[in-house]
């Protein structure tokens, strides 16, 4: 899997738990909220909490190893090239494949990369026991807008009445 430690200049590196790591490529403040996008890479196996974006739209375009995607009633698996957009309120899950996955996401307007730069640990601080800090992931989710529906593992047929794309 590609290393995030390779190749040109950066704004910030990030991990978030053992679970994401993240590039920040383009922050909200450079686009004045507009966007945001950010390189993610998933280990093997990684799984999201099943959760929606109330403020903010991403579109996933996949570089390398796959991903599982749960997004209402729908579940498909992205592939290098592939491109998903995940709507508003649209409850969602996402799994990376048996090589794990990296993918490219633009969140609009500005938004995942908020969550990552308030809540992750930056790369240089990590060690392979750092943690999720959950108190303050789920307070910031809560003021971004993001609502978290369900652990890793839960996908939406599970809640029952499935919105659209």
């Amino acid at each position: 899997m590609s290393d995030l430690n390779a190749g040109a200049e950066h704004v910030a590196d990030y991990v978030l738990g053992q679970e994401l790591r993240v590039r920040i490529l383009t922050t909200a403040e450079e686009t004045k909220d507009q966007f945001d996008l950010t390189d993610q890479v998933m280990p093997v196996g990684a799984m999201s909490a099943l959760h929606l974006h109330s403020q903010y739209e991403e579109r996933i375009w996949v570089v390398a190893g796959s991903f599982e995607l749960w997004a209402a009633s729908e579940h498909v698996t992205l592939r290098p090239g592939d491109f998903y957009t995940i709507g508003l309120n649209v409850p969602h899950a996402i799994h990376a494949g048996p090589d794990g996955g990296r993918a490219l996401t633009l969140s609009s307007p500005a938004g995942f990369g908020k969550v990552i730069a308030r809540t992750a640990t930056p790369v240089e601080l990590a060690s392979p026991d750092t943690e999720l800090n959950t108190e303050l992931f789920m307070a910031v989710c809560a003021e971004l807008g993001d609502v978290i529906l369900g652990p890793p593992g839960a996908v939406p047929a599970e809640l029952g009445q499935p919105e659209g794309r």
